[in-house]
């Protein structure tokens, strides 16, 4: 009887790990949810905010615009003849919608082997290390949610360019992603997390 307890104690811990929260428009209710034993995304977007110096409600707008916190988010598939399912319109996948490329050089660059674009604190820990890339390589602020977006959805060679200026769906996405940010410090600053 035991070992059974034990088996749907850990089938639980691990299906909580493998979902999004359910509350997502609050940051501290995502807090919330996810402050267990095995995963704590306030100490892990904590720890990317200190080594990057990229504000929490920053990383997590970028995320929450990308999968809306969808461990295993990929892009929609593009439809043969209107009606077959093919192939996809890129690699970006998990909670970050890190591209395959882009993945591979951050686990180069971080020595991160075995991070998990599915894993929380390895998307956090992403999302800081691209806009800290940002910052050095596109002169953008840490604390400016809507160009660190831009080059963040742009890749940093496009956002040099300026690849979106004619694009009104990224710069809707980037004023979505600093509206939340915005959003997300106030909320973190009323239940006392900031």
């Amino acid at each position: 009887m035991r070992g059974v307890f034990v088996v749907v104690f850990l089938l639980t811990v691990l299906a909580g790990c493998a979902t999004a929260p359910s509350q997502i428009t609050n940051a501290c209710a995502i807090f919330e949810q996810r402050n267990g034993i095995f995963n704590n995304w306030k100490k892990d977007a904590q720890a990317a905010e200190r080594e990057f110096g990229v504000p929490v409600p920053v990383m997590m707008a970028t995320i929450y615009t990308e999968s809306s916190f969808q461990p295993y988010a990929r892009p929609p598939r593009n439809k043969l003849f209107g009606f077959i399912p093919w192939g996809r319109k890129s690699t970006a996948y998990g909670y970050a919608q890190a591209l395959d490329g882009t993945w591979k050089v951050y686990q180069r660059e971080t020595g991160r082997w075995n991070a998990s674009r599915t894993d929380f604190t390895d998307a956090i820990h992403f999302v800081g290390w691209y806009h800290a890339k940002s910052n050095r390589q596109n002169g953008i602020a840490l604390n400016d949610p809507y160009n660190l977006y831009l080059a963040y959805y742009s890749g940093h060679t496009g956002y040099a360019k300026g690849v979106w200026r004619s694009n009104t769906a990224i710069q809707k996405a980037a004023r979505k992603s600093a509206n939340v940010a915005m959003r997300y410090e106030k909320q973190l600053q009323d239940c006392g997390y900031r």
